[in-house]
C-alpha cells in the first residue's frame, strides 16, 4: 500500500511517499499553503497521480502529549483533507514529536527539511503498522 505522510505547517507541507510495499520512503516536494483551496488540491493531485491508498499526517503534540494550537489547526487540517479525499483514501493522524530534530540531523539530496520530516514520520508510522 503507497501511503503519504505530511508534515502540516500553514506555510507549507513536508511531504513524503512510501513505495507500494510500504518498505521505500522518499520524501517529496513540500506544498505550499496546504490548507487553502490551491494547495488541498496539489495534495489530492499528489494521491491521485501517485495512487495512494493512505495519507499520514503528523500531530504535533507537546512533549508532555498535550495538545497546543499548532495541534489543534493540525486537526483541522487533517479533517478538511480527509473532507476533500473522501473515504475512498483514509487519512489518519500520527504523532510526530522529534521528527523535525531527527530531519535536520539528516541529508538528502534536494529534500526540504519539511519533507525529511515528514520521511521520518512515514518511517515511523510504517514501523508501528507492521
Amino acid at each position: 500500500m503507497r501511503v503519504l505522510a505530511l508534515d502540516y505547517g500553514s506555510a507549507r507541507c513536508g511531504c513524503a511517499l512510501s513505495d507500494p510495499t510500504g518498505t521505500i520512503v522518499t520524501p517529496i516536494d513540500p506544498v505550499a499553503e496546504p490548507a487553502n483551496r490551491r494547495g488541498l488540491a496539489a495534495i489530492a493531485r499528489i494521491v491521485a497521480e501517485r495512487e495512494v491508498e493512505r495519507v499520514v499526517v503528523g500531530l504535533p503534540l507537546s512533549l508532555r502529549g498535550e495538545d497546543t494550537e499548532q495541534t489543534r489547526e493540525t486537526r483541522e487540517f487533517a479533517s478538511t483533507l480527509a473532507t476533500r479525499l473522501g473515504e475512498r483514501v483514509p487519512v489518519e493522524l500520527h504523532d510526530e514529536r522529534f521528527t523535525t530534530r531527527i530531519a535536520a540531523r539528516m541529508e538528502h539530496a534536494g529534500a526540504s527539511e519539511d519533507s525529511r520530516a515528514a520521511a521520518v514520520l512515514l518511517e515511523g508510522w510504517l514501523a508501528r503498522s507492521q
